[in-house]
């Protein structure tokens, strides 16, 4: 039996129009669609996956405001087990490593029916918000713990937890003893739609609301106004303009090497 822990978290759907908050430039989370990260739906997949075949306990943990609930209750609606959401004003504007020592102080809380700590916890590799993609590494240096990223396979037997990571280089095998933290990539599973039976099952699923109180973090080591990076100005994504035709009467392939020439490409 394994118990695991998800990290997931509440983004603005891809699809939707995104900007930035006027005065901090923070991400404006009221002025899109908000959805569950995809890949942390891949996360919440292999963690039931994994409980599926050895028995165990899914938890997931997220940070973020009330209206984070929603992604909650969608791994829920998944299967996970139960929740933990930090959830304290002065978490506004963190940045990846402010963000990280939030969690692995929540982490630290977390205890599972069998009343021991977590065994192993999955995220996603980068969420498509900020696309740090370095969360679970900080992580994993604050708890003293191994951590297995980009991995597109997971086995979890004997104590260990092994796998497949696929880099630009190639496809290495990776294994450490639990417990431990790993990151997957969008090559790990395809995600389960939640049931009509999970959604309602979802409405009665705890979810333990904590504070920065309550995991010990000092609010001034968290939040935009301690973050070791500011955004000082931000220039909206010009409009899309309409391309060049170029009318191909016999000297097409000249006309573009020019434009290319002209754009410096070539």
């Amino acid at each position: 039996m394994t118990n695991i822990v998800v990290l997931i978290k509440q983004v603005p759907d891809t699809w939707s129009e995104r900007k930035l908050s006027d005065g901090d430039y923070t991400l404006d989370r009221d002025a899109a669609d908000a959805v569950l990260d995809e890949i942390n739906e891949r996360a919440v997949e292999e963690a039931l996956l994994i409980k599926e075949r050895d028995g165990g306990e899914v938890k997931v943990l997220s940070a973020g405001p009330d209206r984070a609930t929603e992604a909650i209750r969608k791994a829920l609606s998944m299967g996970a087990d139960s929740a933990v959401h930090v959830n304290d004003p002065a978490m506004h504007g963190s940045d990846a490593i402010q963000t990280a020592w939030a969690l692995a102080a929540a982490l630290g809380q977390v205890e599972f029916e069998n009343g021991e700590a977590a065994d192993l916890v999955i995220a996603g590799n980068e969420a498509t918000d900020g696309r740090i993609g370095a969360v679970p590494a900080i992580i994993a240096e604050y708890l003293g713990i191994p951590q297995l990223t980009q991995m597109r396979k997971l086995v979890v037997a004997d104590g260990k937890v092994s796998g497949e990571r696929e880099t630009d280089e190639g496809i290495f095998g990776l294994e450490a003893e639990l417990p431990a933290i790993v990151s997957v990539t969008e090559k790990i599973n395809e995600p389960r739609f939640p049931s009509f039976k999970g959604i309602m099952a979802a409405k009665k699923k705890t979810v333990q609301v904590l504070t920065l109180a309550d995991i010990g973090v000092d609010p001034e080591t968290v939040g935009v106004a301690n973050a070791g990076t500011t955004v000082t100005t931000v220039t909206p994504k010009p409009p899309k303009t309409a391309g060049e035709r170029v009318n191909d009467e016999g000297d097409g392939g000249t006309k573009v090497a020019e434009y290319l020439v002209a754009q410096k490409i070539i």
